[in-house]
């Protein structure tokens, strides 16, 4: 891989001032670690927009928790609060599962959370409620309420936040992966709340005042089944449509993709969410409607959209592959780092090696330089593909890559010079410079095949 011609339009990244130390001799220097190189979401004039912002979620999360706790009691909502919250941990983890490769900042991914859990659930329940009521004026049932009205405004609201997000802090759009992920939260927190009513209002309360206790808990238990086992889903795989299409507009220098993709992903999403109220709807009349659109339907959508997200999972390693060998050519990376950083396999076998010769320290290292490495990818990618137009933005994003390649350097002194199984070396972007048992340090052309270095102790 070359570097574009034209420095003015596509930045170059900055010459090496000296070659990788793959094994450098001498004393270890044990430099301070700079901070993560992560762009913060507000800087500290936006602190106050913040604060307030965080305040409003907390307003509405208080009442919406109290309109709830009103309408079915507050043994009905202690029993929904309980129920719900069982599959919010393994929905999180899938979600921070898929972000591994370049971690978003908890803080914004718990916003995401809280935006879909609150807001977004009192906005669509203040209009669900309002669109039942003038359903029932003008005659029309109120069950196309779920298929006509639900779904515009769940998906709308769900996706508001990650939207704004694109659009107020787009640095933090790697691509597919992270519209996904905070699509994906958004919609967790909606379900759960969601799952409140359900459960607490639909099912115990229900249960309870025909059949007491035991019949609440029966009601419970049948409605968690139905909901959470079979169809927890729902909500993440409709959402996920949206992230997907911010996804692509973050990743594209096309205004038109920009703007079409964001849209096309948020009717899917409504689509989706139509059809699935609509099967529901009738499946009161016949279950062969839900058995059908569920097995035949909604399963192979499921699937399909799961195996996407695992093939997107690995595109961050694979754009270090493709990206980074120009940073080796100019000494910044030896090629086998390269090649270690292409996926989770290799990125773990690397932090049990750098724990192995430099301890809790040498793992902590290793994974701030990936993280810094693969957001280091992203911002040169970003910049070959004209992601950034701007002289302002192109400016930012050099500095970016500068403080990238900075953290990169200091992240690596703490587990270089410490395996005595390798031979002191450099690498400058031509050759390694290996230091001989005889101690003369000699060329050594590079193999044809970068060879990953695999950590092992030697057997004795």
């Amino acid at each position: 891989m070359s570097l574009p011609p034209d420095p003015a339009a596509q930045p170059a990244p900055p010459a090496a001032p000296q070659a990788v130390a793959v094994q450098a001799a001498g004393a270890d220097p044990r430099p301070a670690l700079p901070a993560p190189p992560r762009p913060r979401l507000l800087e500290r004039r936006r602190g106050l927009w913040l604060g307030l912002f965080i305040a409003f979620i907390a307003i509405c999360g208080v009442v919406l928790l109290g309109y709830v706790g009103n309408r079915i009691g507050p043994v009905a909502l202690a029993v929904g609060v309980a129920a719900a919250m069982l599959p919010v941990p393994v929905l999180v983890s899938c979600f921070l599962w898929l972000d591994r490769y370049d971690p978003e900042p908890v803080q914004l991914l718990l916003l995401c959370f809280l935006w879909g859990a609150f807001v977004a659930t009192g906005v669509a329940l203040l209009v669900n409620t309002s669109a039942a009521w003038a359903f029932e004026r003008w005659g029309v049932a109120d069950e196309l309420v779920g298929v006509l009205v639900a779904p515009v405004i769940e998906e709308l609201m769900k996706a508001a936040f990650p939207i704004a997000l694109l659009f107020l802090a787009r640095r933090r759009f790697s691509g597919v992966t992270d519209g996904i992920v905070f699509c994906g939260l958004s919609a967790t927190g909606f379900a759960m709340v969601e799952n409140i009513l359900y459960l607490g209002g639909y099912g115990y309360a229900s249960g309870a005042a025909e059949g007491g206790v035991a019949g609440g808990a029966l009601a419970v238990e049948a409605m968690f089944i139905g909901r959470v086992l079979f169809s927890g889903f729902g909500h993440p795989l409709f959402t996920a449509m949206v992230g997907i299409g911010l996804g692509i507009a973050a990743r594209s220098a096309d205004r038109r993709v920009r703007v079409l993709a964001p849209c096309v992903g948020l009717l899917l999403a409504m689509g989706l969410h139509a059809a699935w109220n609509l099967m529901a709807t009738l499946a009161q009349d016949d279950a062969y409607y839900v058995l059908y659109g569920y097995f035949s339907v909604f399963m192979p959508i499921f699937l399909t959209v799961t195996g996407i997200v695992i093939w997107v999972r690995s595109w961050e390693g694979r754009l270090t592959e493709r990206v980074l060998p120009a940073y080796a050519a100019a000494g910044w990376f030896s090629p086998p780092e390269v090649i270690a950083l292409g996926t989770l396999g290799r990125r773990l076998s690397a932090r049990a090696w750098a724990r192995r010769v430099a301890g809790d320290a040498g793992a902590a290292a290793m994974r701030g330089y990936q993280f810094a490495a693969t957001r280091l990818a992203l911002v040169r990618d970003g910049l070959d593909r004209g992601l950034r137009r701007k002289p302002e933005e192109i400016e930012v994003a050099l500095e970016e890559e500068r403080a990238l390649l900075s953290a990169i350097e200091a992240y690596r002194q703490v587990f270089t010079r410490r395996d005595p199984m390798t031979p002191p070396a450099r690498w400058d972007g031509q050759r390694y410079h290996v230091v001989f048992p005889d101690g003369v340090p000699r060329p050594v052309d590079a193999p044809p095949l970068p060879v990953v270095p695999v950590p092992f102790l030697a057997q004795r």
